[in-house]
């Protein structure tokens, strides 16, 4: 027996075309698949009201069902066609599911994020630095507040591709949507565009920023300064900016995470005999102590007086240490003084050490 597409929708035979959408919506919510998961009666029942609802709401279909009793050539399913799109995306935004839906000229269009280099020294990287930047942004129309049409006016439904935001053709066999060319995919047009953007939405401006970079950064690292992007349309949140830090090269240290390295020069009486020297530390200048026979290469560290470690959780980390590696300088030219105590040295220096010794126990070894 044939369904009774009135009693479907739970509407009398003579119900206006707002009663038939008031009825479809309240009925689609229900039993929309999404709310009624691997429930089959629901389902189907929901098939049953979509079809109820795509001939109802057709005047044409409509007049020949009433007179008939049936549609015309059979209702095949709506295919989403006309106004029973814009219902099933309101009832897709309704249940949140806005991930295969499309765009519309009232949905909220969140703003892009814009990319910035800073480049900063090795010392405002150890201390941290608040910096202003000056950059372009899109901001929204002071006129329409970037909804893109004068105040006051709406949207309409685009009658290219009926409020759907796509078109289909055929490429061969195959039925491929595209984004439609007036709407640019939105569904919406507007009649009545604002005349200070034209329509755009927003408009081009520089805007000045406070970007604070923290201390321990290191080469590299992005830093993110919230809602200082371009501005969203039709009321969408605003993009952030993203600020990637380059630190300069420093003259005296090289940096290892939160260690840094610098070569310190020494005589030979200086690593042999020990000593105390003036090093380079950020900011300023400490002393380090060489014990009597270090060695060339050796590292020494003043601890915690390298770059601070990035804040973990609200807690400081502390800082790394400064290492410095020690480098012999051979003097190139030599006054006779410094001669003859060398050669006195060199005199009351027979012996060979042990890695010298050590050394000519392998040759005699590998030589027989």
């Amino acid at each position: 027996m044939a369904r009774n597409y009135y009693e479907t929708l739970g509407v009398g035979n003579g119900a206006s075309e707002a009663e038939l959408k008031k009825a479809f919506r309240g009925l689609a919510m229900q039993f929309h698949p999404d709310r009624n998961p691997g429930d089959k009666q629901a389902e189907e029942r929901f098939k049953e009201i979509n079809e109820a609802y795509a001939v109802l709401s057709d005047p044409d279909k409509r007049a020949h069902y009433d007179r008939f009793g049936a549609a015309p050539g059979g209702s095949g399913g709506p295919g989403f066609e006309g106004d029973l799109g814009s219902l099933f995306n309101d009832i897709f935004e309704t249940f949140g599911f806005a991930g295969n839906r499309r765009s519309r000229a009232s949905d909220t269009i969140p703003g892009e994020d814009l990319a910035y280099e800073m480049a900063i020294t090795l010392e405002d990287a150890a201390a941290g630095v608040e910096s202003k930047i000056q950059l372009p942004k899109l901001a929204a129309c002071a006129r329409c507040s970037g909804f893109r049409i004068e105040p006051g006016s709406r949207s309409v439904t685009c009658e290219t591709c009926r409020g759907r935001g796509q078109v289909r053709g055929q490429l061969g066999p195959i039925t491929v949507a595209r984004p439609c060319p007036k709407c640019a995919g939105e569904g919406q047009v507007s009649s009545n565009p604002c005349r200070d953007c034209r329509g755009q939405g927003r408009m081009q401006t520089e805007h000045l920023v406070s970007v604070r970079i923290p201390a321990g950064i290191d080469d590299g690292m992005t830093v993110r300064s919230r809602g200082a992007g371009n501005d969203g349309l039709n009321g969408g949140p605003t993009g952030d900016l993203l600020v990637r830090v380059r630190v300069r090269e420093h003259a005296l240290f090289a940096r290892d995470g939160a260690d840094l390295y610098c070569d310190v020069p020494l005589s030979f009486p200086q690593m042999a005999l020990g000593s105390e020297i003036e090093v380079p530390i950020l900011g300023g200048m400490d002393k380090l102590k060489v014990p009597g026979g270090s060695q060339p290469g050796q590292l020494l560290k003043l601890r915690g007086r390298g770059m601070p470690h990035l804040r973990d959780r609200g807690r400081d980390r502390g800082r790394g240490d400064a290492c410095y590696r020690l480098v012999l300088e051979v003097p190139t030219r030599l006054n006779a003084k410094q001669r003859e105590a060398l050669e006195a040295f060199e005199e009351a220096s027979k012996e060979r050490g042990p890695l010298g010794a050590a050394f000519i126990e392998r040759m005699k070894k590998l030589l027989g």
